[in-house]
């Protein structure tokens, strides 16, 4: 089953969906998977952002390198899809 997110984002985009829920021809299709893989670097981005905003957590050892790990992780995902910022 289809995440209602995605649905949304195909929605928005005007691509046809057939009943197993693929997308064909119609619309922005490029557009649409351009979302999509930005909405995984912005949930990467909600994952860690409260962490490095922590002064407390941020002065642990056990948290160091963690911003770094979500940043890696965000450009690792826009180059492989070739997304820009």
């Amino acid at each position: 089953m289809m995440n209602e997110r995605i649905k949304q984002l195909i929605k928005q985009h005007g691509v046809d969906i057939t009943i197993d829920g693929m997308g064909y021809g119609e619309g922005n299709i490029e557009g649409l998977a351009e979302l999509i893989v930005k909405e995984c670097m912005r949930q990467v981005e909600e994952q860690y952002k409260p962490v490095i905003e922590d002064e407390a957590m941020m002065k642990d050892e056990h948290w160091k390198g963690y911003k770094h790990c979500g940043v890696d992780s965000i450009v690792a995902i826009r180059k492989h899809f070739g997304v820009e910022e």
